[in-house]
């Protein structure tokens, strides 16, 4: 009788051990309506987008300055080509009206310019290695011959470059491809040599 009686508490404690652990284990049920999500976890930060330089470019590359890209177009219908570098400076008011080497007269209002050697009529391209400006202008006089001025420019084509102010301005010339190689500076006049003087016939004595 008493050994029924323990192994009776023994089986209903071992049931009542095993309800206590699945009830631990039981996760309890989401009620419903209540809306409640599980996080998602964030995102993984985008990687960069590749950069558009090619693998073997160099990274130590200067870029050029505007000052020193003349404009590729085409000059009087031609490929221009550099002729000249040197210094740039402008007349105007004093000047206008007056008859040019060409024999046009000068009118500082129109995109004319004098040079040493040029050919009258030739197109040039005037490019400032200050500003990166360009004018083209036609040469109908001559000049300039003070300083290390190269070409003098109209009011107008001054005016164009940015250089009134200023005065001066560093320049680089481009003309036509078929613009004959002529002399940056004039030739010196040639000196002419003296009139010889003819030797006296020794004196024959009598």
């Amino acid at each position: 009788m008493r050994q029924g009686v323990i192994r009776f508490a023994f089986v209903a404690s071992a049931a009542l051990l095993l309800a206590l652990l699945s009830a631990c284990t039981t996760a309890p049920a989401t009620p419903q309506g209540t809306g409640v999500a599980k996080p998602r976890p964030a995102a993984a930060p985008s990687s960069a987008a590749p950069s558009a330089r090619a693998p073997d470019a160099p990274t130590d590359e200067v870029p050029v300055p505007l000052s020193e890209l003349p404009r590729p177009e085409l000059l009087n219908g031609e490929v221009p080509r550099e002729f000249q570098r040197g210094t740039a400076s402008w007349y105007g008011p004093r000047f206008n009206g007056r008859r040019t080497a060409s024999g046009e007269r000068f009118d500082m209002t129109e995109f004319t310019a004098a040079h040493r050697t040029l050919p009258f009529g030739t197109l040039v391209r005037v490019h400032s290695l200050v500003n990166g400006r360009d004018v083209d202008v036609r040469i109908t006089d001559r000049g300039p011959y003070a300083g290390n001025r190269i070409i003098d420019l109209s009011r107008a084509a001054a005016e164009e470059l940015g250089m009134l102010g200023l005065g001066f301005k560093e320049v680089v010339l481009m003309v036509p491809e078929s613009t004959p190689e002529v002399a940056v500076t004039p030739p010196s006049p040639s000196r002419r040599s003296s009139p010889r003087r003819r030797a006296a016939a020794p004196r024959t004595q009598r």
